[in-house]
C-alpha cells in the first residue's frame, strides 16, 4: 500500500514588497538581497491575517465534498501560534465546517514541525487506509523593521492531504533525522520577533544536511544520481544551494546539470514570497513540481527539512502517475501575480499595525466583502474569525 500526498495547496496574503525598493531604503545594495541571499519579494501580512486565516484559506482549496468525510485528523504545524493552550487546528475545523469527530492538534519545533506532521499522518493512514489527515504548515516570519533578518521575512501556508493511493507522491520509508541543542534561532514567549544568529544557523543547516546525507546513503544505499531533484527548507533561496553544493561532485556531469536546473525550479515561488518557516520546504517542493521540465512519474525527490534549535530530517518521495494533474501550478502563479504591491512606508505601517493585545477589544482592517477567511479582531479576549 502506498501512502502520500494526494492534494496540496498554497496561500499567502495579498500584499507584497519589492526587496530592491527595501534595499534602497535601507541603504543596502540590491544585489545583496536579490543575488546574495536570492530573494526578490516578500509577502506583507495585514492585521486581518494570521496563521489560522492562511491555513484555512490554503486548506479550503483541497477539502472537497468528496474527501471531507475521510478526514478525521487535522495537524497544524506552526511556530507563530496564536494561543498557548488552544490549537489552531480547532479554528480550522470550524472554519472549514469539518466534523466534530476529528482530532485537532498543533505541533511546534521551529521550521521542522510540518515534516513531523507529515510523518505522523503517514503512520496513521498506514494503519487506517480508509482515512485521511489534513496537514497544514502555516507561519509568519517576523524579525522587525531595519533588523538583519528583515530581508528574510515572509508568510504563507501550505496545506496537504495525506491519503492512501495518493495522486501526487508517495512517501518512501527511508527517513533519517537528528536533533541538536543549538542557539541559532528562538522566539521567547514574551516576544513577537525572533532572536536569530544567521551565520550560526547557516552553519548548522549545512552540517546537519551533510551528516544526514552520509547517514542516508549508509542506510539506503541510494546515491545522488538516484534523485531527480531536491526540495530544501528555504528561509532564503541561497540556503538550499549552500547545502547541495557540498555533495554535488558525487553526481555525474549530466546529473549535476539536472539537479542544478531543478534546484532553481524549486526556488521560484520562494523568491517571490519569502520565509514560511514550517511551510518553506513544502513551498519548495510545490515550486519544483510546478516548474521543473524534466520530471516524470516514478522519479524520486529528496526532501531536506530543517528547524532551528535544531532538528532536521532527510527523506524521499516517489512521484505518482497523475502527479502533474494534482499540482496547482497555475493557481499558485495567479495568486502571486495578483498581489498588491506596497511601498516601503506602507509596509512599515502594516507591520506596526498588528493586533497582538488580547486585553483590548479592537477590530482589524478586515473587509466586510472578503471572499476569504479573515481575522476580525479581539472580543472579550477571544480571537474572532469570519
Amino acid at each position: 500500500m502506498t501512502v502520500g500526498i494526494d492534494k496540496i495547496a498554497f496561500y499567502t496574503p495579498n500584499y507584497v514588497l519589492d526587496l530592491v525598493e527595501l534595499a534602497k531604503d535601507r541603504n543596502d545594495e540590491p544585489d545583496k538581497y536579490t543575488i546574495g541571499i536570492g530573494q526578490d519579494k516578500q509577502t506583507v501580512v495585514p492585521n486581518f491575517e494570521d496563521v489560522v486565516t492562511m491555513g484555512a484559506n490554503a486548506a479550503s482549496q483541497i477539502v472537497t465534498h468528496e474527501n471531507r468525510d475521510t478526514i478525521d485528523t487535522i495537524i497544524f504545524a506552526t511556530e507563530s501560534g496564536i494561543d498557548n493552550s488552544k490549537s489552531g487546528a480547532i479554528y480550522i475545523q470550524k472554519l472549514l465546517n469539518l466534523s466534530e469527530f476529528v482530532r485537532t492538534i498543533e505541533i511546534k519545533q521551529a521550521c521542522y514541525a510540518g515534516t513531523f506532521g507529515l510523518m505522523q499522518a503517514r503512520d496513521y493512514v498506514t494503519l487506517h487506509p480508509d482515512r485521511s489527515v489534513l496537514v497544514i504548515a502555516s507561519d509568519i516570519a517576523r524579525y522587525g523593521l531595519s533588523t538583519p533578518g528583515e530581508v528574510t521575512q515572509g508568510a504563507g501556508a501550505v496545506a496537504m492531504l495525506v491519503s492512501s493511493s495518493p495522486k501526487i507522491l508517495a512517501f518512501n520509508n527511508d527517513s533519517v533525522y537528528m536533533s541538536r541543542d543549538v542557539a541559532d534561532f528562538w522566539r521567547p514567549i514574551d516576544r513577537e520577533e525572533a532572536i536569530v544568529d544567521g551565520h550560526l544557523s547557516t552553519t548548522i543547516y549545512k552540517e546537519m544536511f551533510l551528516s544526514l546525507w552520509h547517514r542516508y546513503k549508509e542506510q539506503t544505499n541510494n546515491e545522488l544520481n538516484s534523485f531527480a531533484g531536491f526540495a530544501f527548507h528555504l528561509p532564503y533561496t541561497k540556503m538550499g544551494k549552500k547545502a547541495l553544493d557540498q555533495i554535488m561532485d558525487e553526481a555525474n556531469p549530466k546529473q549535476q546539470i539536472k539537479l542544478a536546473d531543478n534546484l532553481r525550479a524549486s526556488q521560484i515561488f520562494s523568491r517571490d514570497v519569502g520565509n514560511l518557516y514550517t511551510g518553506s520546504v513544502y513551498l519548495s517542493l510545490l515550486s519544483l513540481l510546478s516548474h521543473a521540465k524534466n520530471l516524470k512519474s516514478g522519479d524520486k525527490i529528496a526532501i531536506f527539512s530543517y528547524g532551528s534549535g535544531a532538528e532536521a530530517e532527510l527523506y524521499s518521495v516517489t512521484l505518482q502517475d497523475e502527479f502533474l494533474t494534482g499540482i496547482p501550478a497555475e493557481k499558485t502563479r495567479q495568486l502571486l501575480s495578483k498581489r498588491k504591491k506596497v511601498s516601503v512606508s506602507e509596509y512599515e505601517h502594516i507591520f506596526s499595525s498588528q493586533r497582538f493585545n488580547s486585553h483590548e477589544d479592537k477590530k482589524t482592517d478586515a473587509s466586510e466583502n472578503a471572499t476569504t477567511v479573515q481575522f476580525l479582531g479581539w472580543q472579550n479576549g477571544e480571537r474572532i474569525y469570519q
